[in-house]
């Protein structure tokens, strides 16, 4: 947790954390009026078959138009701050105004490199995952270096 221009953050490190698991307590820290920050992104899991989970993002992205929608992101931190809108009432004010509140980052960016990381949801997994930036990646995201 840091403080930047009077307002209190909490840093949260992605890394080996659930996507869903994470995403529901981040909501849930975004309803109480915290600011959250999330970092590596890229490097948050999703239980299940790699190929199941990839054909079930491919499907989504496929539905509507692309002047009209659903907009479906290809970006790991795209991917992990719509999953986090999931959770919450978004298209109420009250939810639109904490939805405001959340940042995320894909890796560590360099104003943040010293500071203070919270992990949450992080479990041993015994299960089959893929990471979000390897499910980007077979979305056609394609990282710059």
């Amino acid at each position: 947790m840091y403080s930047c221009f009077g307002v209190t953050m909490i840093i949260i490190d992605a890394r080996n954390a659930v996507l869903g698991r994470m995403a529901s307590e981040i909501a849930k820290m975004l309803k109480k009026g915290e600011d959250v920050v999330i970092v590596n992104s890229e490097q948050a899991i999703i239980t299940g078959s790699p190929k199941q989970i990839v054909g079930k993002y491919l499907k989504r992205r496929r539905i509507g138009s692309p002047q009209h929608g659903p907009f479906f992101p290809k970006k790991p931190d795209m991917i992990v701050r719509r999953t986090v809108r999931g959770m919450m009432e978004y298209k109420k004010p009250s939810g639109r105004a904490s939805f405001k509140r959340l940042r995320v980052h894909i890796g560590l960016p360099a104003e943040l490199a010293g500071k203070e990381t919270k992990s949450i949801a992080v479990k041993e997994i015994k299960t089959d995952y893929i990471k979000v930036g390897n499910l980007a990646k077979a979305l056609g995201w394609h990282e710059k270096i």
